[in-house]
């Protein structure tokens, strides 16, 4: 399947190519004067930051956190030190993309040792201007929410992020047309930089649908098929909307369904699925103040994600209030939130269980 997938991305770059070629030599006059071509200087660009945080659970209990990066309770944290390495020529874009601290390696989780600072490393060919092939190992498509905690408004993260994919390390191409976008892509299996021998043969499929209607409406429509080490097979349709009412104020959606079965005696079981939804009420007074508010839904009545270990499957509604101060290259998160289960997944202070948490965490997070 990779191979053929290969050799039709290839075929593709030879085509655009020669038609690119070949149209050049037809419009050749000999009589005429040609003007020169202004050469492109290669560039390369270096960006870096690190971010801090201290979170404190009104019940203090740090099992209270059931999401990404921030599992801590009353104690100071890195959350990651960051540096991007990105080279640009006429038509290659070269990233190094690296990361240092529990953040790097929560994302990294299928790597060990040095190789978990590897966030994004790839290689990208534009042979015109409608289209890129990329090889090598990339951030996600699905979602609202990333990575790099400068490029997010809340600091602790959703948990659709924590349950969805995190990496593609394969091929891909990405293909403009007006105002709408095609990527299409074959990767290994979600997360894994390297497959472990014996499981070579496993791989996802990659796909989105983009549209910008203007920059005030932008549209994200994402899939992505994957097979896992388990030989369980999954299908996740995530949908992304962002919208720009004011100057002052935005809106941003995160809706995502995962459809998985697993394999058991060498059978299929029936699919199960989990899926979440999220808003995003996004105020900015003052270009130093802005305020976020993040409600988000998440079902997991199938056991396969929050309630895995549990004896039981249930939802989760989590609200997040978060206040960005941004002072001369830094940016300050006080933040508030509360999680509401529908079972009795959370801790209390005397280690009871009850349905729901509450937490206050500050992160400082300096950009250049």
């Amino acid at each position: 399947m990779l191979r053929k997938f290969l050799v039709a991305i290839l075929g593709m770059a030879s085509f655009v190519q020669a038609f690119s070629q070949s149209t050049s030599e037809a419009k050749t006059d000999t009589t005429a004067v040609t003007a020169p071509v202004e050469e492109v200087k290669p560039t390369t660009t270096i960006n870096a930051g690190v971010d801090v945080y201290w979170r404190y659970d009104f019940a203090k209990q740090k099992a209270n956190n059931l999401t990404s990066f921030t599992n801590s309770h009353n104690t100071f944290e890195l959350g990651m030190a960051t540096v991007k390495i990105e080279h640009k020529t006429g038509k290659f874009d070269i990233v190094a993309d690296l990361g240092f601290g529990k953040r790097a390696q929560e994302f990294s989780y299928t790597d060990e040792g040095i190789l978990a600072a590897i966030k994004q490393a790839y290689i990208s060919y534009s042979p015109n201007s409608w289209l890129k092939l990329t090889v090598g190992s990339w951030a996600t498509h699905v979602g609202y929410e990333v990575l790099d905690a400068q490029l997010n408004r809340n600091y602790s993260m959703s948990y659709m992020f924590t349950n969805g994919p995190f990496s593609h390390t394969g091929v891909k191409a990405d293909i403009t047309s007006g105002k709408s976008g095609f990527m299409v892509g074959i990767a290994n299996p979600t997360d894994y930089k390297y497959v472990p021998a014996g499981y070579i043969n496993k791989k996802a499929v990659l796909a989105q649908y983009s549209y910008a209607a203007s920059d005030n409406f932008k549209l994200y429509l994402n899939f992505v098929g994957a097979e896992g080490l388990d030989s369980s097979k999954s299908n996740q349709i995530d949908l992304v909307l962002l919208t720009k009412l004011t100057s002052k104020f935005g809106i941003g959606f995160n809706g995502t369904y995962n459809s998985t079965k697993l394999r058991e005696d060498g059978k299929y079981l029936s699919a199960k699925g989990w899926w979440g939804s999220a808003l995003y009420l996004n105020v900015d007074p003052a270009p130093w103040f802005g305020l976020t508010l993040r409600g988000e839904y998440f079902s997991d009545k199938n056991q396969l994600k929050v309630y895995a270990t549990q004896p039981f499957g249930g939802t989760i509604f989590a609200t997040t209030l978060s206040a960005n101060f941004k002072v001369e290259g830094f940016t300050f998160i006080p933040e508030f939130r509360i999680d509401n289960a529908s079972k009795d997944i959370f801790l209390k202070s005397d280690g009871a269980a009850t349905k729901s948490a509450g937490s206050f965490l500050l992160a400082v997070m300096y950009w250049f």
